[in-house]
């Protein structure tokens, strides 16, 4: 959409811009219409399929998982939802999925990468939180390749320790988050991350030296 020139309109006023491009993401709505589920009586509710734990509707023997249910409209939440159906649909013993714990991933440049609650989610539910941050300036690794943007920030629970959230800005980060998604599904505390050595130099040092800050332990910035 070459050279429009879109209002931006708030409450109280109206503002014209001029670009030579417009990005237009109004989102998405799922495409459950036409499909049957009247017929069946498979309930819905505001555009998404209901289903329970294990993604089972309300009519024996259908089940739905993905993009038309209310969790994260992402792939890998989706693949991770079939997996747990098909199992459950199995007798395997498996436990819902915790939607707390999914990471969500931008590939923009720099990348964006975060999983858990933010600060102001943290202080709004009643946590006494450390926070740390640690820069890619300061990483040897990120300096050396040449992207030393961005900048790795980390949430805990002051008072047992419990990674509330992480957030990462910076190239390959949404390779890095995984690192936080698996400490907090082990129940990991920011001690743990500390004693566990990582390898130099990397990337992956930020994210040890950022629970370092939030402990009162760095010593590289």
């Amino acid at each position: 959409m070459q050279g429009l020139r879109p209002p931006l309109r708030s409450k109280d006023k109206e503002e014209v811009i001029e670009a030579d491009i417009v990005l237009s993401a109004v989102g998405i709505k799922s495409n459950i219409e036409n499909i049957g589920l009247e017929t069946v009586g498979i309930t819905t509710d505001k555009d998404k399929i209901v289903v329970d734990a294990f993604y089972q509707t309300n009519i024996p023997g259908y089940y739905a998982i993905g993009d038309v249910t209310k969790g994260q409209s992402l792939a890998h939440v989706a693949s991770a939802e079939g997996i747990l159906c098909v199992e459950k649909i199995a007798n395997m013993h498996v436990e819902p999925l915790d939607y707390g714990n999914i990471p969500g991933c931008t590939y923009s440049s720099p990348e964006i990468a975060s999983v858990g609650l933010t600060e102001k989610q943290a202080l709004e539910q009643g946590y006494e939180i450390k926070v740390g941050k640690f820069p890619f300036s300061a990483s040897g690794k990120a300096k050396a390749s040449g992207h030393s943007d961005g900048f790795v920030k980390v949430i805990f629970d002051a008072k047992y320790g419990e990674w509330l959230g992480c957030h990462m800005i910076g190239q390959g980060v949404t390779e890095l988050i995984a690192e936080a998604v698996v400490a907090r599904k082990l129940e990991t505390t920011g001690h743990d991350i500390l004693k566990s050595v990582h390898p130099h130099p990397t990337m992956s040092e930020a994210v040890m030296e950022a629970v370092a800050a939030a402990y009162g332990e760095v010593i590289h910035l």
